[in-house]
């Protein structure tokens, strides 16, 4: 008989140790190694030769490669096609992680009840047929392609494949997975690493689409070893808060298209509804004369948003100012602030300030700049700016206003959803005829002349 083999794996980034260790050496986390079996039985898995099977792995010259065109499935949702690059890639292995209630099974199955294509199976290790039924009835889609196993053993799984032979595969959840060739825990590092690699097999051997789902951690990153992410092809993030209605469907990695590409969902009680215009629900209906907002046109891949940026600016209650973002960087907001107190000669020292970028967003795009600057001057002079005005321009350090990429998609934007007024960088104007557009475009080349404009 065989002797067993241990080793001691982080349960945070999945490193693996011939002993224990108090430290990781790899993520720096305390008391995270557990011993588990990396060897025992070998039990059945899947094998190429119980696929279609593979072309031969014989080396080639790249000249005598041809490229095939590639053909994506439709998944009847411009969203999700839009943040896979799109559609789904055969073959192609796509991780989905997001908080628990978040709405990733829901997405999921909502997709798999819609898809024109046959032999679609669904496999839930976490939920029941019933409950499964109950959210398909809820959402009100129809399906007769669509199969349901409720399951967790990945060799019963393989079983159940290789007689159906399904055109898309999906995972719910790549944690409650367990394969009899490794001893340990469903969701142990070893176990989310061996599953996940039979599935990636699988997916290659057979050109078959596999979509996971994947618990994430407390600090927000996808739980289970590092070399889960490098495996797949595609990672996904669903994000959102539970109590609001907005889900937002962002790419982490993608090697077949953008990474900076996001969807936008509401839900609701019938399942997940895809929000097409995202800047009018960005965007709050306010009253005239609040001070504190200003609106700025941002970029998210190709998709150009306005956002509304909030301000509120009040007198340091006990002599140490605060600074509070959020949806932004907290060091940016102090490199504006400084240039605000330097440059334009506000005193914003012993002032807290706290910003929040509205509708749940996560803004990296330096093009919000001179909203953000607008926004906080306009709390701190309670100063209102007119609600039919937008910003599209980065600030630097001397005081001026930088030009920002693609600013006819951002003006563009701003004029279909009735501004009336746009300040841009005057660098930007190369270009632009201003004729073709009915919004006005005002440019200015320093920060205290857009404020002089403004604020009087």
């Amino acid at each position: 008989m065989a002797k067993t083999k241990t080793a001691f794996f982080c349960q945070n980034c999945g490193v693996q140790s011939p002993k224990w260790v108090g430290k990781c050496p790899s993520c720096g986390e305390w008391n995270t190694f557990v011993e588990e079996v990396v060897k025992s039985v070998e039990a059945p898995g899947w094998k190429e030769n119980d696929g279609l099977g593979r072309a031969s792995t014989k080396a080639r010259l790249i000249q005598e490669i041809e490229i095939e065109a590639e053909q994506r499935i439709d998944t009847l949702d411009q969203e999700l096609n839009r943040v896979l690059g799109g559609g789904i890639v055969s073959g192609s292995l796509v991780l989905i992680g997001g908080e628990p209630g978040i709405g990733k099974s829901t997405l999921l199955l909502q997709i798999a009840l819609q898809l024109h294509i046959d032999n679609v199976l669904y496999i839930s290790g976490e939920e029941s047929e019933q409950q499964i039924k109950m959210r398909a009835r809820r959402i009100g889609h129809q399906s007769e392609s669509l199969y349901i196993l409720t399951e967790t053993n990945l060799e019963l799984i393989f079983d159940q494949v290789r007689q159906m032979r399904p055109n898309i595969l999906i995972v719910d959840s790549i944690q409650t997975l367990f394969t009899d060739k490794v001893e340990a825990a469903a969701g142990s590092v070893s176990q989310v690493r061996q599953c996940a690699g039979e599935l990636m097999k699988y997916a290659k051997s057979t050109n078959t689409p596999v979509f996971l789902i994947g618990h994430i951690t407390k600090e927000g990153s996808l739980a289970g070893p590092k070399i889960l992410e490098h495996m797949v092809d595609t990672v996904i993030q669903f994000e959102g808060d539970r109590h609001l209605s907005y889900r937002i469907l962002r790419t982490t990695k993608n090697r077949f298209g953008s990474t900076s590409e996001l969807g936008i969902y509401e839900m609701l009680h019938n399942g997940l509804r895809q929000v097409s215009n995202p800047s009018e629900i960005l965007i709050s209906q306010r009253e005239e004369g609040l001070s504190g907002i200003a609106i700025g046109a941002t970029l998210e891949g190709n998709r150009p948003l306005l956002i509304e940026v909030q301000s509120l600016v009040s007198t340091a209650a006990y002599g140490t100012s605060q600074r509070s973002c959020t949806g932004f960087d907290a060091k940016r907001l102090n490199m504006l602030l400084a240039v605000l107190e330097k440059r334009g000669g506000y005193r914003l020292g012993m002032m807290d300030v706290f910003l929040n970028i509205a509708g749940g967003l996560r803004i990296d795009d330096p093009a919000i700049d001179l909203a953000v600057a607008v926004s906080v001057i306009s709390s701190l002079e309670e100063v209102s700016i007119h609600n039919k005005i937008c910003f599209a321009a980065e600030i630097g350090l001397g005081g001026e206003i930088r030009a920002v990429n693609r600013i006819e998609n951002r003006i563009m934007e701003a004029e279909k959803l009735g501004f009336e007024h746009i300040y841009i960088s005057s660098y930007n104007l190369k270009g632009i005829n201003k004729s073709r557009h009915n919004i006005e475009v005002k440019s200015y080349a320093r920060l205290d002349q857009v404020l002089s404009s403004l604020i009087s």
